[in-house]
């Protein structure tokens, strides 16, 4: 089916409780714009901002070069997950326009579209909502973490999920010794 011109897909968020929350989003026309540390940083940085302002507990992550996988878990005070979202995607650009600014990125021409005649708008997401997606099944949540672990091999991004600085599966790994700059902060998910 041919989706219509000027048609945006609706993502319906549904905010239970005690469900955790698979959360994908995209970087705009899924441009690799996230294969720079420093924008990672950033966007862990927002994604702890987040997380704490709008009570809900990092479970797992991975940021790919063109999309995010979060799984997250909403304490009973949480607010919406379309807020949430919000609450990271929005100041995580506006730092991002900034440094491309002050460091002439050419790029900052492609991510700046005309919304209407005579304004344009910084993008550095995807348009909408992403994808959402409520678990309420310990099994699936653990394959969730999984998955969002194995992704970069999978890629062939990273010859094992250990290799792949920016996700979570070094808080859940059990090896000795192994440290790695964890950022954003995760809380290593139990089904009691």
């Amino acid at each position: 089916m041919k989706t219509p011109v000027g048609h945006r897909k609706l993502i319906k968020h549904h905010d239970a409780p005690g469900e955790a929350h698979a959360l994908t989003f995209s970087c705009f026309g899924r441009r690799q714009l996230l294969r720079l540390d420093s924008r990672c940083r950033l966007l862990a940085e927002a994604i702890d901002r987040a997380m704490a302002r709008h009570h809900y507990e990092l479970i797992a992550f991975v940021f790919m070069p063109e999309h995010v996988h979060l799984l997250v878990w909403p304490s009973a005070a949480a607010s919406r997950v379309s807020q949430l979202l919000y609450a990271i995607k929005k100041p995580f650009s506006y730092r991002v326009k900034q440094a491309m600014i002050a460091e002439s990125d050419p790029m900052l021409d492609v991510l700046t579209i005309r919304e209407r005649p005579g304004e344009t708008c910084f993008r550095f997401w995807q348009e909408g909502p992403g994808f959402d997606r409520n678990i309420r099944d310990g099994e699936l949540i653990w394959r969730t973490i999984e998955y969002i672990h194995r992704n970069p091999a999978r890629r062939s991004l990273a010859a094992q999920s250990s290799d792949w600085k920016w996700s979570s599966w070094w808080a859940y790994s059990e090896e000795e010794g192994l440290k790695a700059p964890m950022r954003p902060q995760v809380s290593v998910w139990s089904w009691d």
